[in-house]
């Protein structure tokens, strides 16, 4: 297998900034998926990062059969369900699919809607990129960890992406047991998003503040104690790991949720500290640190 023709779903930071080395690469062979009603528009807008506007293919539906060797998924979890049939009548037989999305629900639920595709676990680690008025300032591409479940053998559509990476100049790594790595950002995610969204700190300040930074680990460690149950190679030095990450991070960036909060979005907290909840309830662990953090951030959305 050989990736020719690439779409992404997704033109938030991580889509900009991912959907720029594509289209610089691959240029009339990539193409953003959009619905209907924003076509027009974004193919008169383009998209601008770091004061660079590039105009790449867009694509509807309706106006569009050609199938894809790859597609990625770059949308928040709440609009996944839409992004979902956005792109069914571009997946043929052998398309690859690919989410980043954040959390440990996504993949399963592309799975499920298309049940005789490849679909692949991703993550986008490392990221430094903010949405702003006048598009995505980035300041580090970060890299794209992904595969399948066991790739201890690489299959071939995993290194056909991997190739397809490589040439477009995105950094990616390919992890034997990406179900850990899955889980090990969906601790950090749960830790550091939700603890920044409350207490609007920066990356710089988090782990600097005692009492942010114990609520950063214990959020974390709840996660942990679900892994645990369900027999998912997480560990206590993880937790350590991400607190030591925290220092090379830009001090004044921001994460995502805490961004999205800033600026009266709807937050990702249902997939984070709602999803350890559910988990705990199902499983019997207590959680009451992400109880607490995602009643909190409900109700700074229900302020907007």
């Amino acid at each position: 297998m050989k990736v020719n023709k690439i779409a992404i779903i997704g033109m938030g930071a991580v889509g900009t900034v991912y959907g720029r080395l594509l289209h610089d690469k691959f240029g009339p062979n990539f193409s953003v998926i959009s619905d209907e009603s924003r076509k027009e528009k974004l193919k008169k807008s383009g998209f601008t990062i770091n004061g660079y506007t590039f105009y790449p293919n867009i694509s509807s539906n309706s106006d569009n059969k050609e199938k894809y060797d790859l597609i990625i998924f770059a949308v928040k979890n709440y609009q996944l369900e839409e992004a979902i049939e956005d792109v069914r009548s571009f997946v043929g037989e052998n398309t690859v699919l690919l989410t980043l999305l954040n959390g440990v629900t996504a993949r399963d639920i592309i799975q499920a809607a298309y049940p005789h595709n490849k679909v692949l676990y991703g993550l986008a680690m490392r990221i430094d990129a903010v949405r702003t008025e006048n598009g995505v300032v980035n300041t580090d591409d970060g890299e794209i960890h992904f595969g399948e479940a066991d790739n201890r053998v690489i299959s071939q559509e995993v290194q056909a992406v991997k190739d397809c990476f490589d040439a477009a100049g995105m950094k990616s790594i390919i992890f034997p047991d990406m179900i850990r790595m899955y889980w090990k950002k969906f601790m950090l995610n749960v830790g550091f998003n939700q603890v920044t969204a409350v207490t609007r700190a920066p990356y710089g300040k988090v782990t600097n503040i005692e009492t942010s930074l114990i609520l950063f680990k214990e959020a974390m460690r709840e996660v942990l104690m679900i892994a645990k149950a369900m027999n998912i190679d997480l560990r206590e030095e993880d937790i350590d790991e991400f607190v030591a990450l925290m220092d090379h991070f830009a001090p004044n960036s921001k994460t995502s949720m805490l961004q999205d909060v800033e600026a009266k979005r709807k937050t990702e907290v249902d997939y984070f500290g709602g999803t350890v909840v559910e988990y705990g309830k199902k499983l019997n662990i207590p959680t009451p640190v992400n109880h607490v953090l995602y009643c909190i951030i409900k109700s700074l959305e229900a302020l907007y």
